[in-house]
């Protein structure tokens, strides 16, 4: 991954490897199941978190004092922490685990408490269950990292910078370790009329990712989780590699709040530099998991953009929001775990919900069956509300 520009050219940085993985989804708890879901050609039938339990996390009045993105979080984080083998506590380890919005439901149930109860009565935890930083505070603490403890607030966008910045703490020797990754649980009323009201949302309540009927996404919600590592760090103590973070990048589209540029210019130079930054060319991409939200604009403004980069060769691409529906900043980490896991199994998944390519798109999306292949290198892009643009580059580890 490279961390500096020298007159003569880029300076490489250390190795950063993918050594855990954690998830929650629709599809349930963890990464097998994930997996699972995803090399299906239909979609989990509800894109809300099904009940788990928890009780390893703590006791029922600890748990009680999280908001569910920062308990999504934790469910995550602690799968990846154990498959990473990892213990702490790691003083120099850090944590970027990322959020959208927060803990909105706290928000909810304690306005509601205020205008019942009046003022003395809202929770004093309110404020530390509702903030945004509430999820990698909590994993900081659960692991003993006591490195750089961050989160990054760019839309759905998030999860995919939190990837990219974690991976620069690791490249620049900063932090032997980085859990990175991001949380949502934005399923509540008020989000679901907002998204509604300014019709970003399927008015049908269908993910169609690139297809020329898409119209609008569906809203979901969940926790993917990173554990990423310094190559020689992960090697020396045996660890278990699942892939490399070669490149990222992030840039502004500068054009509009919520509707991306029409011509993809800030995309595609998010992934033009990612790709320098990783040290290789659009030729050397097996494979894109994309934004796809299934929204006319953004869909189209991506296909514009690749199309840009790759030329008349772009890779095949996968957009799991048809799967999964659209979970805001835990979008892109979970798709940074689903780009290991292609990389991992050899194998691109379908994207649900897509039955007739829009002529417009004018790029292979992978329907129907998962799609074997000698997969190297994955992108995984993420484009959110404000003009963010967040790309990840991956390459598979053989032993």
């Amino acid at each position: 991954m490279r961390v500096a520009t020298t007159p003569s050219g880029p300076v490489q940085g250390r190795r950063v490897a993918v050594t855990g993985l954690g998830a929650l989804t629709c599809a349930g708890v963890g990464v097998e199941a994930l997996w699972a879901a995803l090399i299906k050609d239909t979609a989990p039938p509800s894109k809300r978190i099904a009940p788990f339990d928890a009780s390893h996390l703590g006791g029922p009045k600890e748990l009680r004092r999280l908001d569910p993105f920062t308990l999504y979080a934790l469910i995550a984080a602690d799968e990846a922490w154990k498959q990473s083998g990892l213990e702490g506590p790691l003083v120099d380890a850090g944590s970027i685990v990322t959020t959208g919005i927060g803990g909105l439901q706290t928000v909810l149930d304690q306005v509601a408490v205020l205008n019942a109860k009046g003022p003395d009565r809202v929770s004093p935890f309110m404020v530390p269950m509702m903030m945004p930083n509430a999820a990698t505070a909590a994993v900081s603490m659960r692991f003993g990292l006591g490195g750089p403890c961050e989160t990054v607030t760019t839309a759905c966008a998030a999860g995919t910078h939190a990837i990219g910045n974690a991976a620069r703490l690791v490249a620049s020797g900063r932090c032997p370790v980085v859990v990175a990754g991001g949380a949502e649980a934005v399923i509540v009323e008020i989000a679901e009329a907002g998204f509604r009201n300014m019709t970003a949302l399927s008015n049908e309540g269908h993910s169609r990712p690139f297809d020329a009927s898409r119209n609008g996404f569906v809203m979901g919600e969940g926790a993917g989780i990173l554990i990423l590592e310094d190559w020689d760090y992960a090697q020396e103590r045996g660890a278990t590699i699942f892939a490399e973070v070669i490149g990222a990048a992030s840039t502004a589209d500068a054009h509009h709040i919520t509707a991306p540029d029409p011509e993809g210019s800030g995309a595609t130079r998010c992934m033009q530099i990612a790709l320098a930054d990783a040290g290789i060319t659009a030729k050397d991409v097996s494979h894109i998991n994309a934004h796809g939200t299934s929204t006319p604009l953004n869909d189209l403004a991506e296909a514009i953009a690749v199309r840009r980069v790759f030329g008349d060769h772009a890779p095949p691409v996968t957009s799991i929001k048809g799967h999964l529906g659209h979970s805001l900043a835990a979008a892109g980490a979970l798709e940074g775990v689903a780009s290991v896991l292609t990389l991992q199994n050899q194998l691109m998944p379908p994207t649900a919900g897509t039955d007739e390519i829009d002529p417009e798109v004018g790029l292979d999306v992978v329907t129907g069956e998962p799609r074997p292949g000698n997969i190297d290198v994955v992108l995984s892009n993420s484009f959110g509300f404000g003009g963010h643009n967040g790309c990840v580059l991956f390459r598979r580890y053989v032993a």
